[in-house]
Order: C-alpha cells, then sequence, then structure tokens
C-alpha cells in the first residue's frame, strides 16, 4: 500500500523513539509461551478479514484509551501490529508517553508475517 509522503515521514521520525522488533522474534515469545500482550491495532473490519495468532483487537482509534484496563502493568511486555508496522510505530510512541515502558512494534506487521509464511497458530 502507498502512503501519502507526510504520513511515512511521521512513522519514520517515531520509529527512532521506539523499540521495533521482527516478525521471527515475536513467533518466537509465541512459541515459547512467553508472557506478553499481542495487539493488533488495525481496524475492526481488519481484524475480521484475518489476525495472528493469540492477537487481542485493539485498534489504532481506541487504543490508549482501553489500554489500561487491558494492561495496567506499565512494565508488562507489549507487542504491537497492524498492516504494515507504521500505524503500529504510531501507537507504541503514544504508550511510551503514557508511561508504557517495554513496548515494541512489529517490523512489517501483518503482511510481513504472511510474506514470512509464519503459521498463523502458535503451535
Amino acid at each position: 500500500m502507498k502512503h501519502s509522503p507526510g504520513f511515512e515521514k511521521l512513522a519514520d521520525e517515531v520509529r527512532q523513539e521506539i523499540s521495533e522488533i521482527e516478525a521471527d522474534a515475536v513467533f518466537k515469545l509465541l512459541k515459547d509461551k512467553t508472557d506478553f500482550k499481542f495487539v493488533d491495532v488495525r481496524e475492526e473490519s481488519e481484524w475480521a478479514a484475518g489476525h495472528l495468532p493469540e492477537a487481542i483487537p485493539l485498534s489504532k482509534g481506541i487504543i490508549e484509551r482501553d489500554i489500561e484496563e487491558l494492561v495496567p502493568d506499565k512494565s508488562a511486555q507489549i507487542v504491537l501490529y497492524c498492516g504494515g508496522g507504521y500505524r503500529s510505530a504510531l501507537a507504541a510512541q503514544n504508550l511510551q508517553k503514557m508511561g508504557y515502558t517495554n513496548v515494541h512494534s512489529m517490523i512489517g506487521g501483518y503482511r510481513n508475517w504472511i510474506e514470512r509464511k509464519l503459521p498463523l497458530t502458535a503451535r
């Protein structure tokens, strides 16, 4: 998907301020049953069309409003993903501003996971 130059510039700037994680590393966390929250920040229609194993839907439009109820521990490990890694980067920055200290954006998002042919179940 082609994004506007301003959006891409913003996401590139944000990436300098957040932690990113590779899809393979996230799959290993799932496979090893590591305790972390895997959050899909895409829209409800995207979630309904398909999502990654163990993920929780919490769209970019509501994550800041609802994250503290879902994850009250500000030091808990959180991995965010979206379609391509842009929205999750922006959401990660906002969670950091809210005091979360162990939040990561998955590089390349859902599309990268599918392109790498990673399993859609963690088993």
